[in-house]
């Protein structure tokens, strides 16, 4: 079974920064898509960005220019970086994981969430 570990979340001023990790464990044969999701309270979950093997990358309007995510695909690992954070990024941040497992079976993994919160 891959588990995913979220690290980096916090409070932090509007204009500031953070920079959430999400790492895999267990068996893994590869990893194609990495994504960072966000649920603010009394709403849905939505995308914030995804990247895939290759390095292609996607972002929610609302994150461009100021989020930028990245991998490191021999630790397993995906990386958020937010700057220029504004109240309305507050949120509890997952990290998604599709690939495929030691055992050639597909998965799709998810994070415990890491909250972030932007406010002075």
């Amino acid at each position: 079974q891959v588990q995913l570990v979220e690290s980096g979340g916090g409070l932090v001023q509007p204009g500031g920064s953070l920079r959430l990790s999400c790492a895999a464990s267990g068996s893994i044969f590869s990893i194609n898509a990495m994504g960072w999701y966000r649920q603010a309270p009394g709403k849905q979950r939505e995308l914030v960005a995804v990247i895939t093997r290759g390095g292609s990358t996607n972002y929610a309007d609302s994150v461009k220019g100021r989020f930028t995510i990245s991998r490191d695909n021999a630790k397993n690992t995906m990386y958020l970086q937010m700057n220029t954070l504004k109240p309305e990024d507050t949120a509890v941040y997952y990290c998604n994981f599709v690939g495929t497992n030691g055992n050639h079976r597909p998965f799709n993994s998810w994070g415990q969430g890491t909250q972030v919160t932007v406010s002075s």
